[in-house]
């Protein structure tokens, strides 16, 4: 059975920095690429930052780029997200997602649908 655990969520303030963490189990997600998206209350699900598997290519909302950097351990089977400069606005429900490694490719994804499997995800808050 896959699954996709997020940790390093919590309360901070504005300016601070976090690191999430995803630990994939189940399967080998070396060859996948894995993505992080968010959402915010009473909003869509949006689209944070994707690497693809051998971490060559990276993509990132503009929110975020600058800000935020995608990172993986694929010994670890692991995806991170190290977030500084925090911002009331990136208060949200941070999810971890993978895509099948049936679907190998080099590319990343931005879009929710390119992904099959996903975190339960953890709360981020940030104060003002």
């Amino acid at each position: 059975q896959v699954q996709l655990v997020e940790s390093g969520g919590g309360l901070v303030q504005a300016g601070d920095s976090l690191r999430l963490s995803c630990a994939a189990s189940g399967r080998t997600f070396s060859s996948s690429a894995m993505g992080w998206f968010r959402q915010a209350p009473g909003k869509e699900r949006e689209f944070v930052a994707a690497i693809s598997w051998n971490v060559v290519t990276t993509a990132y909302a503009a929110s975020v780029k600058g800000r935020f950097t995608i990172s993986r351990d694929n010994p670890k089977n692991t995806v991170y997200l190290r977030m500084d400069s925090l911002k009331p606005e990136d208060t949200a429900v941070y999810y971890c997602a993978a895509r099948s490694p049936d679907r190998r490719s080099t590319y990343t994804y931005t879009t929710s649908d390119e992904y099959d499997y996903w975190g339960q995800g953890t709360q981020v808050t940030v104060s003002s």
